[in-house]
């Protein structure tokens, strides 16, 4: 069966993408009677028509409170928030109601009921939009297909396993054919195999049916594996925004270095560089790896000039089909040649002096 259909038209034209999403100095404040909390913070940020964006952050960033304004689960206090053209802030709650069946979300705990069977479950929101039977069956099927449970469809949630639920709810979140899916910390509750099927089933979506996927997450892999581009939040505002290849090559925030070192392990740090200073008494210098440095010339050159190097740490990788890493050094000869070598290193690329 072929891929089911979606509400996404494209507005793209020669490559170049237009926002489907846009927070204009976006605030969110809750007030209770101990005080008021600044959930998000003047934020402004645009999320492209068909790339998968991902907004990651630590506990109390703001970011499921950020991804619940795009639906309008929470209302904004102020700013504007383009969803598909128009402001979701000045919307009816009746006009909301509308909006949101262009906007699928799926869950951690999956929020199924299991008084339904899988293919009830995938009904429902067509059910309540008011589609005849004969159609919503027909939409059930494909999208029970689509997700890999067809054959499932007449068993109830409590059997299933973690993955089976996540594929569930996200056939339902696509029922009704939306532009956007959000996916608020979608993969926590699964194991790890687990969650690498249900992030290429979140590729598949957002590739064969053009749908623009928000993934709300703690964990860096998840932006990893499957994102186009990260905004990190911290405090309730954007600490910094790019590709992911940027922000895991070149973080500019505390917050983002911090993210991406808890992932990327190729600097020496603590314990390891105790022990490489200990054991290399030549000079230590990390280079920076990245396509089209040539590195590999300037160390074949060394010899040469009376310097030897080992390679002591580091690791190299790929990302977005780009590699990316770093090579930690100890480079051994003479103090001028050591300088002209490494000079030749920082001609090329990054290199850090290691004390």
């Amino acid at each position: 069966m072929s891929s089911p259909s979606s509400a996404t038209a494209s507005s793209t034209s020669g490559g170049v993408r237009s926002p489907i999403i846009e927070f204009r100095d976006v605030s969110k404040v809750f007030t209770s009677r101990s005080g008021t909390t600044v959930a998000v913070d003047h934020v402004d940020l645009s999320i492209e028509e068909g790339e998968i964006f991902a907004v990651i952050g630590y506990s109390g960033a703001g970011k499921s409170t950020l991804v619940r304004l795009i639906n309008g689960l929470e209302r904004v206090t102020s700013g504007e928030l383009i969803v598909d053209g128009q402001d979701v802030a000045r919307l009816s709650e009746s006009q909301m109601e509308r909006k949101r069946r262009g906007i699928g979300m799926i869950f951690q705990q999956f929020n199924l009921f299991r008084s339904r069977t899988v293919a009830g479950n995938v009904a429902f929101p067509l059910k309540v939009a008011g589609w005849p039977k004969e159609r919503r069956d027909a939409r059930v099927a494909e999208l029970l297909d689509f997700v890999g449970l067809l054959d499932r469809a007449h068993s109830y949630p409590d059997q299933l396993s973690g993955g089976q639920k996540q594929r569930v709810g996200i056939a339902r979140a696509l029922a009704a054919g939306p532009k956007v899916l959000l996916a608020d910390e979608s993969t926590s509750a699964l194991d790890p195999e687990t969650t690498q099927d249900v992030l290429r089933l979140l590729k598949k979506v957002n590739t064969e049916l053009g749908v623009t996927v928000v993934v709300i997450t703690h964990e860096l892999e998840i932006v990893r594996a499957i994102a186009d581009r990260v905004a990190i939040l911290e405090n309730g505002r954007v600490a910094e925004c790019g590709t992911v290849f940027e922000t895991f090559t070149n973080p500019r925030s505390e917050v983002g270095r911090k993210f991406v070192s808890t992932v990327i392990h190729d600097q020496p740090r603590g314990d390891d560089l105790t022990r490489i200073r200990q054991a290399h008494p030549g000079r230590i210098v990390t280079a920076t790896i990245h396509d089209g440095s040539r590195l590999g010339a300037v160390l074949a050159g060394a010899g040469a000039a009376g310097v030897s190097f080992e390679i002591v740490y580091g690791g190299i990788g790929t990302l977005q089909a780009r590699s990316f890493g770093s090579l930690t050094l100890e480079l051994t000869g003479p103090d001028a040649a050591v300088d002209e070598v490494v000079r030749r290193l920082r001609d090329v690329t990054e290199v850090e002096e290691v004390a």
